[in-house]
């Protein structure tokens, strides 16, 4: 069976940017109940993304899909806000 986990393109506001990821209803049963996902557990079933993003909400009608977000200026390579990329976002948001 293949786990095609699709992923949503980036959107933002001034202070995050934010992305879901949508995993097949069946992987719904490998999940928690009623908390979010650290790091380690969505890795492990198989979300790929930079560094940096969490699992911020649990949207309880479609609990397959998996919402994350990030500060807005985080350098996906350390995970950790980057002055400059920050006042890079921050004017591409004013646009």
């Amino acid at each position: 069976m293949p786990r095609d986990i699709e992923y949503s393109e980036k959107y933002s506001d001034s202070k995050f940017e934010y992305r879901h990821v949508i995993l097949p209803k069946e992987m719904t049963k490998q999940l928690p109940k009623g908390r979010l996902l650290t790091e380690k557990e969505w890795r492990e079933i198989g979300v790929q993304q930079s560094r940096g993003w969490v699992h911020y909400e649990i949207h309880k009608p479609e609990p397959h899909i998996l919402l994350f977000r990030r500060p807005l200026g985080t350098d996906p390579r350390t995970g950790k806000v980057d002055p400059n990329l920050l006042k890079a976002a921050i004017a591409k948001t004013k646009q």
